[in-house]
């Protein structure tokens, strides 16, 4: 019988073969360094286990100097990440995609966002010919059509310009919660990605959704006024609803489709290392 440690390394491994299964995936761009090997998300799951969201924080800025970035959507979890970057100063780029379907209130929360931190968010938007020949061909609402469709939207309008974001990164940070898909429930809080080669770390992983409401209450963070209406994961305003009593977490994201999987594609092609261990929210 295989042990723990072999059992991840074949998981880390099998990640490669993953990432393969994504054709609609734009082809990245080569690092101009040498190239991280999968150990190194187990090596780092190591040194991270135990630690509470802002301790994981601190230790891989200072690993990944230069080169770790947070992606935020400025979701309750991303609010909660960006308050720790922001208010200890930690060396992490903060970005965003502007999809260009946002919601009114998301471009709100960004604005406040700015304005109580003083920080730079950078933003990245799609490639401006790509979305006009989506759009010529295909018109405003292709997504509705079939999976497919709505695949090449979120390539087209999110993966690319993250592909952009994340080039020349080797840890990238997210605000990925166990507890807000079934599919999201078997990752884990320090991944491989295959496909970007690269570590990924959710600090938050294992915070409740009650822990990161109190969180943003008991820090006085700015937060999407959606949260308070029912939309609860929020995205492109055509493909977000709010969510009804008993629905799942990820349910208001594209509703049309399959409720086992509520993924755009930017999270395709990770697998295991370990988790974090959660701490009680607190005034930082």
């Amino acid at each position: 019988m295989l042990n723990a440690e072999a059992v991840c390394r074949l998981r880390l491994e099998g990640a490669l073969i993953l990432a393969s299964n994504y054709s609609f995936l734009p082809t990245m761009t080569t690092h101009h360094f040498p190239a991280l090997r999968p150990e190194a998300a187990l090596s780092l799951a190591d040194e991270l286990h135990g630690k509470s969201a802002a301790e994981a924080l601190a230790i891989i800025a200072e690993r990944f100097q230069g080169e770790i970035a947070f992606s935020t959507s400025f979701g309750l979890e991303d609010q909660a990440l960006t308050h720790l970057i922001f208010a200890e100063d930690l060396p992490i780029r903060v970005f965003t995609l502007d999809t260009g379907r946002m919601f009114n209130e998301t471009y709100s929360t960004w604005q406040q966002t700015l304005d109580k931190y003083k920080k730079p968010i950078e933003t990245f938007f799609p490639n401006t010919q790509k979305v006009e020949d989506m759009m010529t061909t295909k018109g405003s609402f292709s997504f509705y059509e079939s999976v497919e469709n709505r695949q090449e939207c979120c390539a087209v309008r999110k993966i690319e310009p993250l592909d952009r974001a994340l080039e020349r990164m080797r840890c990238w940070v997210t605000g990925i919660r166990a507890e807000q898909s079934d599919n999201r429930s078997t990752m884990h809080s320090v991944e491989w990605d295959a496909k970007r080669e690269m570590v990924k770390v959710h600090p938050l992983f294992d915070w409740t959704h009650s822990q990161t409401k109190d969180f943003i209450r008991t820090n006085n963070i700015p937060y999407n006024p959606l949260h308070d209406r029912g939309f609860v994961s929020i995205g492109c305003a055509p493909c977000t609803r709010a969510v009804r009593e008993g629905e799942s977490f990820r349910s208001g994201r594209w509703w049309w489709e399959d409720q086992s999987k509520k993924e755009c594609g930017l999270h395709a092609g990770t697998t295991l290392t370990t988790t974090l261990i959660p701490a009680e929210p607190h005034s930082q």
